[in-house]
């Protein structure tokens, strides 16, 4: 039954990617900032149902503009809920740009991309999601830069908090975490990390049981006079405590 429903699930997530690469080349050009984001919320809502995902929504996703949404990692599964929780333009490692089929979603949805080895290009990156944010568009990042287990949150770089600074900008700390939808206990089925591969991780998630995407918006926040570090420290505290919560 796990493999029948792996399979299933697999061709019905083909063919929305194909229908999601025809929306970026056609429809998307043709549509207003405002139109383009609830189209692309719309196609990872239904991205999540055909992998067997339902979605709940915790506090207040923002309703405008400008602001950093701040996230914990875990899965490769993480933009796609987030875009569904609420539409965002994600700053992601340049490796992702050259990912086949995902590479192009990515970049329709908007993606920043940053080449993580190199601290110019994170400037290069620091100064596009200032502007970004005084122009009042919603930005998200990882700051912990890699997957983590879901057990615990990684130490929070907090390079790219500047642009936040920069723009005077508040940062909403945001909490993920899936559960499995029978039990409500927490469901690892789509961790990426240690060992794990893309591959192996995308199967086993299309095999697990339904499961739920849980997404917790925490208040926003402003520096209030705090350097980038210390806000960092505090960012990553309260994200902590929404995907426990």
């Amino acid at each position: 039954m796990r493999r029948i429903r792996a399979c299933w699930r697999l061709l019905r997530v083909f063919f929305h990617i194909l229908t999601g690469l025809w929306i970026a080349a056609v429809r998307l050009p043709r549509l207003q900032p405002a139109a383009q984001s609830a189209q692309v919320q719309v196609w990872s809502l239904a991205l999540l149902g055909h992998i067997g995902i339902a979605l709940e929504v915790r506090g207040q996703p923002p309703v405008l503009g400008p602001v950093l949404l701040v996230s914990n990692h875990i899965s490769w599964l993480d933009i796609p809920v987030l875009h569904a929780a609420r539409h965002c333009r994600f700053v992601s490692k340049s490796d992702i740009k050259d990912w086949p089929l995902v590479g192009t979603l990515a970049t329709a949805a908007g993606t920043l991309y940053i080449e993580r080895s190199s601290r110019r290009d994170a400037m290069r990156v620091v100064h596009l999601m200032r502007d970004a944010l005084l122009a009042g568009e919603v930005l998200a990042v990882f700051p912990e830069g890699t997957t983590g287990d879901g057990l615990s949150v990684l130490p929070f770089h907090a390079n790219l908090l500047q642009a936040a600074l920069s723009a005077d900008a508040p940062a909403q700390p945001v909490g993920l975490r899936f559960i499995d939808k029978a039990s409500g206990q927490p469901s690892h089925a789509p961790s990426y990390v240690g060992d794990d591969t893309l591959l192996g991780s995308i199967w086993r998630t299309l095999s697990a049981p339904p499961m739920v995407a849980v997404v917790h918006f925490g208040e926003p926040e402003q520096a209030a006079g705090r350097d980038r570090r210390a806000w960092s420290a505090q960012l990553r505290s309260s994200v902590d405590g929404l995907r426990r919560g």
